[in-house]
C-alpha cells in the first residue's frame, strides 16, 4: 500500500506553488465552488489549505467569516500564515489529515482543494465521515479534487495537458474515481451529492448535510 507523501518537503511544496496558477481550467472549478458556498456562512474549515489560496478566494465575498485552515506542510503553513497575518478571522493550524480531525467545533462549510487525494483510500472515507459529523445541518462540503481517470489513455491525456507527460508519477497521489467517492458521500448521509464540475482529472464533488 502506497503511503508516500512528499508534502513535508519544501522543494515539493514550492514546485507546486510555482505552477498552481498555470493548471488549466483550475479557476473554472474554483468559480463553481465559490458559487455553491452560501455568502451567509459563519464558519468555514479549509482542509489542506496550502498557502490559503482557496480560503482567500472565499473571503473576498465573505470577509467576516470565521475560518480555520489546516495543513501539515511547513512551507504551506508559512505561506498561509503570511497570507492571513493581518486577518484575525483566520486561524491556521498544523494538522496532518492522516490523523483524525481535532475538535474544532461545527462549521457551515468545509472545503478542500487538491489535498484529500494524498490520503490512502480508507482514510479518505473516514475523513468524509468526520466532515459530515462536524457540519451544521444544511452545511455544505465542497471538495475540488484530483481524481482518477477511467482509462490509462485519459490519464496520459491529463498529464500531457498539464505539462507533466515526461515526469514520473507523483507517489503522493492516491487517486480515486469520482463514482466511488460520490457513493461514499451518499452512504455517509450527504444529500444533493454530485460532481458539480469536471475537467479530465480535476473534479468538484459536493454534498450537503440534511437539516
Amino acid at each position: 500500500m502506497n503511503q508516500t507523501n512528499l508534502w513535508t518537503s519544501a522543494e515539493h511544496a514550492l514546485k507546486y506553488l510555482g505552477k498552481a496558477d498555470q493548471i488549466p481550467h483550475r479557476t473554472e472549478g474554483e468559480a463553481v465552488l465559490l458559487e455553491h458556498v452560501p455568502k451567509t456562512v459563519k464558519r468555514i474549515l479549509d482542509l489542506g489549505t496550502g498557502d490559503g489560496r482557496l480560503l482567500a478566494l472565499l473571503k473576498i465575498e465573505r470577509p467576516h467569516v470565521q475560518s480555520i485552515a489546516l495543513d501539515f506542510s511547513p512551507t504551506m503553513l508559512e505561506g498561509a500564515r503570511n497570507r492571513f497575518a493581518r486577518d484575525t478571522t483566520v486561524t491556521v493550524i498544523e494538522h496532518n489529515l492522516e490523523q483524525s480531525l481535532p475538535d474544532l467545533g461545527f462549521f457551515d462549510a468545509v472545503v478542500s482543494s487538491f489535498a484529500i487525494h494524498h490520503l490512502i483510500n480508507q482514510r479518505q472515507r473516514l475523513l468524509y465521515t468526520e466532515i459530515f459529523n462536524l457540519l451544521e445541518p444544511s452545511g455544505i462540503f465542497c471538495n475540488l479534487e484530483h481524481v482518477a481517470s477511467p482509462t490509462p489513455a485519459l490519464h496520459e491525456r491529463f498529464r500531457a495537458a498539464i505539462g507533466i507527460a515526461h515526469e514520473p508519477e507523483d507517489p503522493s497521489n492516491k487517486l480515486l474515481d469520482v463514482e466511488t467517492q460520490l457513493l461514499w458521500f451518499r452512504e455517509i448521509g450527504f444529500t444533493d451529492v454530485d460532481c458539480y464540475w469536471k475537467w479530465l482529472e480535476l473534479a468538484l464533488l459536493i454534498g450537503v448535510k440534511p437539516q
